[in-house]
C-alpha cells in the first residue's frame, strides 16, 4: 500500500530526503533548445533554499529528471518570530498589492499579516515542508515552460519521490551518486565537467575563489575550508558542530577536499577496471569508519538499473528500526548491502 506523503517525510526519523523528479513520458524537456530550464531550476533552488527552512547538499539536473539531496532545519523555521515568518513569506509569494513596490503597503502587509497568530502558524509550517518547497521550484518552470512553447498541459510526471537517508553511509552514497548522474549517463567525462551539479558548483565556486588548486591538492586547512564553503549557498560538506561551532554539513571530519577526492574515485567505477582504492581513498574511509567494499556496492547499485525500492535508504540496523516504529513487517532489499523499508 503506498504510504502517505507525512508518512514519507518525518524529521524526527531523519532530516535527510534524497527528492526525485521527472519529466512527463520521460521527455527531454530540458535538454537541446530547452536546456537553459536547467539554469533556471538551479538558480531557483539555491532562491528557495535562502528562503525556505530547507537546506540543499547536493542536486543534479538533467535533460529529462532532477535529483536533490535536502535537509529539513525546523529548529530555524521555528525561531523566526512572527515578522520575519511573513516577510519570508511576502518574498516567496510576493502579494499584488505590493507589486508597486511601495514601502508604506509592504509595511502595512507585513505588520496585518504578523499579527494574524493562525496564518503565521499555517505559513511557518510550510517553510519547512518538502512539498511546499517543489511546488514552489516546479510549478512556475512549467508555467514558464508552457508559455515559451505555446502549449498547454503537464510538464512534470506527478509529483516527487522522495527517500529518507538514514545514516551517514547512505548519505555520502546518495551525495555522490547525485553528482555522478551526468558522468553515468553520458554527458560529462568527469565530476568537475559535469553541467548543473552540486560537484561542479562547489568546484566552481572554489576556482572563483582562487583556492581550487589547494583543494585539490588537499593543502588548504579545515578552518580555509569552512569559511569557504560557508560563502556558498549549498550546505558544508564538513559538519562543524563536534567542534562547537554552528555549522551543519553532510558529515564530521569530512572536507570538501576528501569528498572531491572520493568523488573522483567514485567516478572511474562507472569506466568498468578503471578504479582502484589507493591509499588516499582507504584512509578516508577509515576515518569516516565505512566499509570501503559495501560503499561500492550500494554506489554502484544505484548507479545501475536495477534500482533500490522502498521509501528509506540506509543500513540495515537501521532500516529494521524504522520498520518497527512504522509497524512494518517486511524490509525490502535486505539482501544487498543498501537496504529500503517497503512502503
Amino acid at each position: 500500500m503506498t504510504q502517505a506523503r507525512r508518512q514519507q517525510i518525518d524529521e524526527s526519523v531523519t532530516p535527510w530526503y534524497h527528492c526525485i523528479s521527472r519529466c512527463v513520458r520521460g521527455s527531454r524537456l530540458m535538454g537541446g533548445e530547452f536546456a537553459h530550464r536547467q539554469q533556471w531550476l538551479e538558480e531557483r533552488i539555491q532562491f528557495l533554499t535562502e528562503i525556505m527552512g530547507i537546506e540543499c547538499l547536493a542536486f543534479g539536473i538533467l535533460d529529462n529528471h532532477m535529483h536533490l539531496l535536502l535537509r529539513l532545519d525546523s529548529e530555524l523555521v521555528n525561531s523566526w518570530d512572527e515578522r520575519e515568518v511573513a516577510e519570508r513569506w511576502a518574498r516567496l509569494f510576493p502579494p499584488t498589492a505590493l507589486k508597486s513596490d511601495c514601502p508604506q503597503a509592504w509595511e502595512e502587509w507585513v505588520t496585518t499579516h504578523a499579527a494574524d497568530a493562525d496564518w503565521v502558524a499555517t505559513s511557518r509550517e510550510s517553510l519547512a515542508s518538502i512539498s511546499c518547497f517543489h511546488k514552489c521550484l516546479k510549478e512556475p518552470l512549467a508555467r514558464l515552460a508552457n508559455k515559451e512553447e505555446g502549449v498547454t498541459g503537464a510538464f512534470w510526471n506527478g509529483r516527487f519521490r522522495s527517500i529518507a537517508i538514514l545514516d551517514e553511509s547512505a548519505l555520502l552514497t546518495t551525495a555522490a551518486y547525485i553528482d555522478l548522474n551526468p558522468v553515468a549517463a553520458g554527458i560529462a567525462d568527469t565530476p568537475e565537467d559535469s553541467p548543473h551539479t552540486s560537484f561542479h558548483a562547489r568546484v566552481e565556486h572554489c576556482r572563483n575563489l582562487g583556492e581550487l588548486e589547494q583543494v585539490q591538492d588537499g593543502l588548504s586547512t579545515e578552518t580555509s575550508q569552512t569559511e569557504m564553503e560557508q560563502q556558498h549557498w549549498l550546505l558544508p560538506i564538513e559538519d562543524r558542530r563536534a567542534q562547537g561551532e554552528a555549522v551543519i554539513g553532510m558529515l564530521s571530519g569530512f572536507t570538501f577536499s576528501c569528498y572531491a577526492r572520493l568523488v573522483d574515485w567514485a567516478s572511474r567505477l562507472i569506466r568498468e577496471g578503471k578504479a582502484h582504492i589507493d591509499a588516499c581513498v582507504a584512509s578516508i574511509f577509515e576515518r569516516l569508519q565505512l566499509d570501503a567494499e559495501q560503499w561500492q556496492s550500494s554506489l554502484q547499485l544505484l548507479l545501475t538499473s536495477k534500482k533500490l525500492v522502498g521509501c528509506y535508504f540506509g543500513c540495515r540496523s537501521r532500516l529494521y528500526e524504522v520498520a518497527q516504529r512504522l509497524g512494518k513487517r517486511w524490509v525490502k532489499n535486505v539482501g544487498t548491502q543498501a537496504a529500503a523499508v517497503g512502503a
